[in-house]
C-alpha cells in the first residue's frame, strides 16, 4: 500500500522524467533540422515525409537517450527535496533510507516496463523509418549506402544452398554475376549461374539473364541454358545483400528468428545482431541502476546546492553512455563477447550504485 510520501515522490519522479523528455526532444529536433535543412531543400523532400521522419526521430531519440533523461530528472527533483530539507524530515520520522527508496524503485519499474515494450514493438518501426529517410535522402550514396558493403556477397541460405553475387543495385533490385550451388551430403548436385538476377516484387520471383544450370551426373553433366529465365527461389531479396541496420527494425520475435537464420548461414554480422538483441533487455535494467545512483548522489544537501549534484550527475550519465557505446562498438567490430559488452556498463555502474547507496545510508 502506497503512503502519502510514496505517492508524492512517485508523482515527482514520473512528472519530472516526462517534462525532461518534453524539454530535450524539441532541442534535439531543432539541432537536427539545422544540420539537415540544406539537404532537405536540395532534395525537395515532401513535407509529409519530413513530418513522418521527425515522428520517428522523436521515438528513436527518446529511446536512445532515455538513461540520461531519467538520471538527470531524478538528480533534479531529489536535489530539490534535499535542499528543502524534505528528505531529512522523512528520515527523521523513523523511515529508513531503504524504505525511502521504495517509490523510486516503483517509478523505475514503470519506466522499465514502458521502455521494454517500446523496444520490443514500437522502436523497431521508428528505427526503420528513421534510417530509411536518412539513407534515402540525406546520406551520401543514398539507398546504396543502406546496403553496406554490397560487393562480393557470399551467403549460406540453408543447409544445402549457397549463393554468391558480385554486386547489387538497390534501385533496380538487380544483382550481378549470380551463382547458386546446391549440395546434398557434401556433394555438388547442381549449379546455377547468371550474368544478372532481377527481383520481381509482384510475382515474388527472380528473372535470370544469360541463365545456365549445370546438373552433375555420374558420367556426364547436364547443361541447361537460356537467354532469360524466371524462377522462384527460397531465398529473399535481403539475402543478396542485407540492409546494414536490419536488426534494429525487427520486433523481438522476428529478431530471434532472424538471428537463428543468420547463425545457420554463418553470417559475419552475428555480433552486431546480438548487441541489438541484448540491448533490448539491458537498457530497461539501467533505469534501476541509474535511479539508485541518482538518489545516492543527490539525497545529501550540499554546500554548492543543486549545481554540484547536477554536475556530478551529468558526468556519471555521460560516462554510462560512453561505456555503453564503446563496448557495443567493440563487440560489433571484434570477437569480444556481445553479452559481456552490452551488460558491462550495467555491471560496473551497478557496483558503483551499491557503493554509493551504502555511503548514503550512513
Amino acid at each position: 500500500m502506497l503512503t502519502i510520501i510514496d505517492k508524492y515522490i512517485l508523482k515527482r519522479y514520473l512528472a519530472t522524467f516526462s517534462v525532461m523528455i518534453l524539454l530535450f526532444i524539441p532541442i534535439g529536433i531543432v539541432i537536427d533540422v539545422s544540420e539537415k535543412v540544406n539537404k532537405m531543400l536540395e532534395n525537395k523532400i515532401p513535407f509529409t515525409e519530413i513530418a513522418i521522419y521527425y515522428y520517428n526521430f522523436t521515438i528513436y531519440f527518446a529511446n536512445s537517450l532515455f538513461p540520461i533523461f531519467l538520471f538527470l530528472s531524478v538528480i533534479w527533483f531529489t536535489s530539490k527535496l534535499a535542499n528543502n530539507t524534505e528528505i531529512i524530515a522523512v528520515l527523521s520520522s523513523g523511515i529508513s533510507f531503504t524504505r525511502f527508496l521504495r517509490p523510486y524503485i516503483i517509478g523505475a519499474s514503470i519506466v522499465s516496463v514502458f521502455v521494454l515494450l517500446m523496444g520490443f514493438f514500437i522502436v523497431p518501426a521508428a528505427s526503420e523509418g528513421f534510417n530509411n529517410f536518412r539513407y534515402t535522402y540525406l546520406k551520401g550514396g543514398g539507398k546504396e549506402a543502406m546496403r553496406g558493403d554490397n560487393t562480393n556477397v557470399y551467403r549460406q541460405i540453408n543447409d544445402n544452398d549457397f549463393i554468391f553475387v558480385n554486386s547489387f543495385n538497390d534501385e533496380s533490385k538487380t544483382a550481378f554475376n549470380f551463382t547458386l550451388e546446391h549440395f546434398e551430403k557434401d556433394k555438388l548436385v547442381y549449379k546455377i549461374t547468371a550474368n544478372r538476377i532481377k527481383w520481381n516484387p509482384k510475382e515474388k520471383t527472380y528473372t535470370l539473364y544469360d541463365y545456365t544450370k549445370r546438373t552433375v551426373g555420374v558420367l556426364n553433366d547436364k547443361i541447361e541454358k537460356a537467354p532469360e529465365k524466371t524462377k522462384a527461389f527460397k531465398f529473399e531479396l535481403e539475402d543478396l545483400t542485407p540492409v546494414v541496420y536490419i536488426a534494429e527494425t525487427l520486433t523481438l520475435g522476428k529478431l530471434y528468428d532472424f538471428i537463428e537464420k543468420e547463425k545457420k548461414r554463418g553470417s559475419g554480422n552475428i555480433n552486431t545482431y546480438m548487441v541489438v538483441l541484448y540491448k533490448k533487455f539491458s537498457v530497461p535494467i539501467s533505469a534501476f541502476i541509474l535511479t539508485i545512483i541518482a538518489v545516492a548522489v543527490s539525497a545529501m544537501k550540499r554546500r554548492g546546492g543543486m549545481g554540484v549534484n547536477l554536475a556530478i550527475g551529468i558526468a556519471i550519465a555521460f560516462s554510462f553512455v560512453f561505456f555503453d557505446k564503446i563496448f557495443g562498438t567493440l563487440a560489433e567490430k571484434s570477437t569480444f563477447s556481445p553479452l559481456l559488452a552490452v551488460w558491462f556498463p550495467n555491471i560496473a555502474f551497478g557496483i558503483l550504485a551499491v557503493y554509493l547507496l551504502r555511503n548514503a545510508k550512513r
